[in-house]
């Protein structure tokens, strides 16, 4: 799931339900995934997906047994931390940077004038 997209996806994930983190993760970004959210206090249930592709890379899909957990709202309200205590921001969801600016709006006007520059 994009963080950019706030519909809200429940789904069963090895019997039990869940509420869909993201889906088509990579190894490493369910692993980064897992440790943040469990951090958090949430239980994570991860379920690799059949790709038809036989050389393809594994992808999975990583959800928490809280049906009311949305990822968007978590991040842009705050409620998530990370292990060094900060809070953590769409840039650090999305694994862009490790210690980001806050002011997501800000940052995200400097990206767009260096590449028209």
């Amino acid at each position: 799931m994009a963080i950019n997209n706030a519909k809200h996806i429940v789904s069963e994930i090895n019997g039990v339900r869940c509420t869909i983190v993201e889906s088509g993760a990579t190894l490493e970004r369910v692993a980064f995934l897992s440790d943040l959210l469990e951090f958090n206090n949430f239980e994570v249930k991860e379920m690799l997906e059949v790709s038809e592709t036989p050389g393809q890379e594994s992808m999975y899909t990583i959800g928490v047994t809280d049906l009311l957990f949305n990822p968007v709202f978590a991040v842009y309200e705050r409620q998530l931390k990370t292990r060094e205590g900060s809070f953590v921001t769409p840039g650090y969801w999305k694994q862009e940077c490790v210690e980001c600016d806050p002011r997501y709006w800000i940052r995200r006007k400097n990206v767009k004038k260096t590449k028209v520059d």
